[in-house]
């Protein structure tokens, strides 16, 4: 196995690894005063927000503004909390009218369950008009769709400072796949693509690369993606899984030459039998898992023979694809069970990309592209919290590993 890596290289986001070492946390009480912090910094920004929005332009905006009131200072408010007391600067205007909702003018205190709403409920993929009715229904407050929007947009920078952190120098697989959304540009409702790029270490270990918005899913695109992730600090990677997208294995063998491809065995079957009748599905899939399930190459290339015999009069455009494919369809064969299993499709980016679903269902458009990547990323934060610890089988698939990649691993 590889020599452990030290705490603050571990699978962490760029902003926790920050924190950690701004904290330099010993015990629980120094995790619960590093979270307190954080908390606090939450609202204080969410109370700027309040009074950007009250005052309709920005600090130092002068451009843009509208209205003979100011801002005029602060005063100091001690906030009880499940954390402890919270300091914080409450915004003044000099007519007096600002009212701040997030934490009112005569509140002392802060109720548990809207601290973690501050934090989660955009995460969890609720749109800003269900997060101003849940805080009115729920707590009383009213807070605007535009509120909600400018606090939600206090994230963007810690996406771009996630986005362009240093990653490992070698991931033993890298499972790329695109989910496609409508966004609002230009007046218009378009599709965009979403890439992602899923990465297992020499550890074990999954992580989310980054995500990346274009338009439909082209190679040309991906290619610009490998090169980020080369100047990220990717020196190799080992097996990447992709599906049948043309051009896609050119794209990645142009940055990573050595790169082992496998195409996705699950989207060349939906590709397969989409246009298959229902009456021959079920005996036409038999005989293609003879092919897929085969226990070697050889073996595999018989059964496909066979299934050309049988179908091809009827289906002559399926065996013929995946004849064309079988370079990319075939690699998994020349591997152990294990490491087989791992790579043949592309399950671990498919699974992330449903729970994102699952968060983004209520979304029927997107307004623009920021907003439909701070979802991705509080969504994905929120995914990720969950991926612990390394698979359980690893030791047997980094075994395989060092017999068919050795020479390329880490001294």
């Amino acid at each position: 196995m590889p020599k452990r890596r030290e705490p603050e290289n571990k699978e962490r986001s760029e902003l926790i690894r920050q924190l950690i070492r701004e904290y330099k946390p010993q015990s629980i009480a120094d995790i619960q005063a590093m979270l307190k912090d954080m908390f606090a910094d939450v609202l204080q920004k969410s109370l700027e927000a309040e009074m950007d929005e009250e005052l309709g332009y920005s600090k130092y905006d002068y451009h843009n503004k509208e209205t003979d009131n100011t801002r005029n200072g602060y005063s100091g408010k001690t906030l009880k909390t499940s954390m402890g007391e919270v300091e914080l600067k409450v915004p003044r205007d000099r007519n007096g009218d600002f009212e701040p909702q997030i934490v009112k003018k005569r509140q002392t205190t802060m109720p548990n369950d809207l601290e973690e709403r501050i934090l989660s409920m955009y995460a969890k993929g609720m749109t800003t008009a269900d997060i101003e009715a849940h805080m009115a229904d729920v707590y009383g407050i009213e807070v605007s769709d535009t509120m909600v929007s400018r606090i939600t947009d206090k994230v963007l920078p810690v996406i771009r400072e996630w986005q362009q952190r240093p990653l490992e120098e070698v991931y033993a697989v890298l499972f790329m796949d695109a989910i496609v959304y409508p966004v609002r540009k230009d007046g218009i409702i378009v599709k965009k693509a979403v890439y992602i790029a899923i990465g297992i270490d020499l550890e074990g270990k999954k992580d989310v690369l980054g995500m990346w918005i274009g338009e439909n899913e082209s190679a040309r695109f991906w290619a610009g993606i490998l090169n980020e992730l080369k100047n990220r600090g990717v020196r190799d990677i080992l097996i990447a899984c992709i599906d049948g997208l043309s051009g896609f294995t050119e794209a990645i063998t142009g940055v990573y030459p050595k790169t082992e491809i496998q195409q996705c065995i699950i989207h060349q079957i939906r590709n397969s039998t989409k246009h298959v009748a229902y009456k021959d599905l079920k005996p036409l899939m038999a005989d293609l898992k003879r092919v897929y399930h085969a226990p070697s190459q050889d073996t595999a290339i018989e059964e496909l023979d066979r299934f050309d015999e049988i179908w091809s009069g009827k289906y002559p455009r399926i065996a013929k694809s995946w004849r064309e494919n079988w370079m990319n369809l075939s690699a998994f064969f020349k591997y152990p069970q294990e490491l087989r299993t791992l790579i043949y499709t592309t399950n671990a980016i498919e699974g992330f990309n449903r729970q994102l679903r699952k968060v983004t269902k209520n979304r029927s458009v997107f307004p623009s592209d920021e907003s439909l990547l701070k979802m991705l990323y509080l969504a994905t934060m929120d995914i990720t919290r969950k991926w612990i610890g390394r698979r359980k089988d690893w030791n047997q698939i980094y075994a395989q590993i060092e017999i068919f990649f050795g020479d390329r691993l880490p001294a």
